[in-house]
Formats: C-alpha cells, sequence, structure tokens
C-alpha cells in the first residue's frame, strides 16, 4: 500500500482510540470474568483500517482503550473475524 503525501492513517488519527492485540492469556482472562464467549464480543473485520497495521488473524482479540470525559479511561473488547 503506497502511502499519499497528505494521507493520514488511520490509527494514527487523534479520533481513533487505542487498539492493541490481546495475549492468549489475558484473552482467556478477559473471557472467564465475563463468561462470554469470543464470538459473543462484538466482532470487527481482519481488514478494519483501525487494525489493519496490527496485523491481525481470525480469531484474536483486540483490547480498545477510550478516553472518556466521565471515566476518564474505558476499555472495550472485540473479536476479529474473516470478511
Amino acid at each position: 500500500m503506497a502511502i499519499k503525501k497528505n494521507q493520514v492513517l488511520v490509527p494514527d488519527h487523534v479520533y481513533v482510540p487505542k487498539h492493541e492485540i490481546m495475549p492468549k492469556q489475558e484473552a482467556e482472562k478477559v473471557l472467564k470474568k465475563y463468561n462470554c464467549k469470543p464470538t459473543e464480543l462484538p466482532l470487527i473485520f481482519v481488514n478494519d483500517p483501525a487494525i489493519l497495521g496490527l496485523g491481525p488473524k481470525p480469531g484474536d482479540m483486540i483490547k480498545i482503550t477510550r478516553k472518556s470525559p466521565t471515566a476518564g479511561e474505558s476499555i472495550y473488547y472485540r473479536y476479529v473475524v474473516e470478511v
């Protein structure tokens, strides 16, 4: 993918919260804590522009850390699936 001179990459944009791939052990702890299966989490496509640079694979879990004016930080989890 060629980057144009004035092109802004989505993960680097000020309005895109921090996305990171969770280690398998940490993901299992979260699933156990919330007593759910990965497929019960909100889904995110493997080619979503916000995670494209992370190199996600279907089956990964993504941790999204958003800044919140009331809570300080809020954490969301998503399950990576194919298109």
